[in-house]
């Protein structure tokens, strides 16, 4: 495995990789690497000739007041994960060259970036989109993963994809959780561990809302308040939102149906940590 700080030479590797015919699976990621990234990797080593993993703690998707400084970081630790998992190229450029004195560019995805997320950290999405798009530049992969934890990232980038006729598969792979149900999240690390415990009301309350839509609860108004009860209960927990929305166009929902997925973001203590499920079968 090699690791690469320099762009021009991140480009030309990835070039040279497409004259020779080569696949390239991507997975772009901020480090500090756990089993859900680790599934991302996996499943790109089968679906690629070259696997390429990018670390970049991204300044432009932080917030004042946010936690750019402290996000943990671990450079030595992912690359072993990384090499054992097989990857070929490990991408892990400096800010600096990534936003250069004058950087005037960003790129901004409309409607789907105004609620959930969005509407609670703006700007965010725009630091997103910018970013993802630079690396897709960089490395020009065939495909890239991500992970479904972050659920309206997701459905942004599926959109800046198709609407910019980027020639590569965005693949979703499903949450990975802990045993107790805890999507894992490099965050998860700032958790005290009585707010670690808190912190499976998230995971409680998705369960909570397939028991009930099941049963054939299915007005939104007779769902979430339950849901919102649960998490209220921890005294360290803050919800930013809770809502039910359509799997696609993320709309809010009246009535649950196959497309809808329950989205969830909550403050434990000063640690935000999101989660989504589906309600029914699809």
């Amino acid at each position: 495995m090699e690791i690469i700080n320099d762009i021009e030479r991140m480009q030309k590797l990835c070039m040279d990789l497409h004259r020779e015919g080569r696949r390239i699976a991507f997975v772009p990621t901020m480090g500090y690497l756990h089993e859900g990234h680790l599934s991302l990797l996996k499943e790109g080593r089968e679906r690629g000739d070259t696997l390429v993993l990018s670390i970049f703690v991204n300044p432009a998707q932080f917030g004042a007041n946010e936690d750019l400084d402290t996000y943990p970081r671990d450079l030595a630790r992912d690359a072993t994960l990384a090499r054992d998992c097989g990857v070929d190229l490990l991408f892990h450029p400096p800010a600096a060259a990534m936003y250069p004195k004058g950087f005037a560019t960003y790129v901004d995805v409309e409607g789907l970036t105004d609620t959930l997320c969005g509407r609670s950290r703006p700007g965010h999405f725009r630091g997103v989109t910018t970013v993802v798009s630079k690396l897709f530049n960089i490395v020009r992969p065939h495909l890239a993963l991500f992970g479904r934890k972050d659920f309206q990232q997701l459905a942004v980038i599926r959109q800046m994809t198709r609407d910019l006729n980027l020639p590569m598969e965005i693949v979703g792979m499903p949450i990975v959780r802990e045993p107790d149900g805890l999507a894992m999240s490099s965050r998860n690390v700032n958790l005290s561990a009585d707010q670690r415990r808190q912190a499976l009301a998230l995971s409680r309350a998705i369960d909570e809302a397939r028991r009930l839509a099941g049963e054939g609860v299915r007005a939104t108004a007779d769902l979430l308040p339950p849901l919102r009860a649960m998490i209220e209960k921890q005294p360290d927990a803050r919800i930013d939102y809770l809502e039910i929305c359509h799997r696609q166009t993320l709309d809010q929902q009246q009535q649950v149906d196959a497309d809808s997925v329950l989205l969830l973001a909550v403050f434990v203590g000063t640690t935000r940590l999101i989660d989504n499920g589906f309600l029914l079968p699809r």
